[in-house]
């Protein structure tokens, strides 16, 4: 698939995320040809008993991660909807920042659908993958 160019830079995308969700939200790492890096300063409050993330906060990224891609092809569509999100599991993560790469598997004009790989900062290990589909505004 084609996509169109980046239409927000990464400074951009920060601006909205951190203006529509306040402090404490994932940092847009870089813009990528197919999509974008986001990363998670996980702390204590994210883990769970056993010295690992929670499910609900590698989720909430991965839904981020795809929203953020979608809004760098298409500006900002700020009422663009999960419609679906699946997410395997597939190793424990260590309790270190979180990082999702997102990329536009499809970009049509009702729907986005992004592909979200997630990994332990410090150990580069694939915590994580997850499909989420975006509804657009008509």
């Amino acid at each position: 698939m084609t996509l169109p160019p980046p239409q927000l830079s990464k400074e951009q995308l920060q601006e909205i995320l951190s203006s529509s969700f306040g402090e404490g939200v994932p940092i847009v790492d870089e813009v990528t040809s197919d999509g974008v890096t986001v990363r998670y300063l996980v702390n204590e409050r994210n883990a769970r008993p056993g010295g690992t993330l929670s499910g609900p906060t590698m989720m909430m990224l991965a839904d981020t991660a795809a929203w953020v891609a979608i809004m760098s092809r298409v500006g900002p569509e700020l009422l663009a909807v999960t419609t679906s999100l699946t997410i395997n599991f597939l190793r424990k993560p260590s309790i270190s920042d979180l990082v999702a790469e997102a990329t536009l598997d499809k970009l049509g004009r009702k729907l986005g659908v992004v592909s979200v790989r997630l990994y332990s900062s410090d150990t580069r290990d694939l915590v994580a993958t997850s499909s989420v589909t975006y509804a657009r505004p008509s």
